[in-house]
């Protein structure tokens, strides 16, 4: 029985670590528009939850890891339902070059080698939406170093591409 426990725990463990990141602060003031209807309301799930620290396996506002917190801003701002991990995130839909990015789009990066991923959302004007392991909730931009030599790819999940052909 303890050796189930232990190997639960451990693939537990392996799966939510993707969300690990040495997130570096962006410490330069980030002032988006919110040009689209999509970064509207992503920039209002930024006030909603704006500073919630960052918690490994985290699912509130009392705590919350990237994964988690692209999961909850898609089912609720948009009621498209997610992966729960950044590895099932980052082949939920279409690859796409960073200059095609659109509102919505998740933006991945390694920060470790392969083995630790982070996820954001991508609002607008180069700047995106994640939880930071060292700020928690909070908007930052790709062209920032630290985020810049992390990045590893786009997608757009087949949902958002839908959303945009309505709006």
């Amino acid at each position: 029985m303890k050796l189930g426990v232990f190997l639960f725990t451990a693939v537990l463990t392996l799966l939510l670590s993707g969300c690990m990141s040495q997130t570096k602060p962006n410490t330069s003031h980030i002032n988006v528009k919110g040009d689209t209807e999509v970064s509207r309301a992503l920039l209002s799930q930024h006030q909603s939850w704006q500073g919630t620290p960052y918690r490994l396996g985290g699912e509130t506002q009392d705590g919350v890891d990237c994964s988690a917190f692209t999961k909850l801003t898609y089912r609720q701002q948009f009621g498209i339902h997610l992966p729960r991990t950044t590895k099932g995130q980052a082949y939920y839909g279409e690859s796409i070059h960073p200059s095609s990015l659109q509102a919505g789009d998740l933006v991945l990066f390694q920060t470790n080698g392969t083995k630790q991923r982070h996820v954001g959302i991508y609002v607008e004007d180069g700047v995106f939406l994640h939880a930071s392991t060292s700020i928690g909730v909070t908007l930052s931009r790709l062209d920032n170093p630290y985020w810049s030599k992390h990045y590893w790819k786009a997608v757009r999940p087949s949902e958002m591409a839908r959303l945009h052909n309505q709006l």
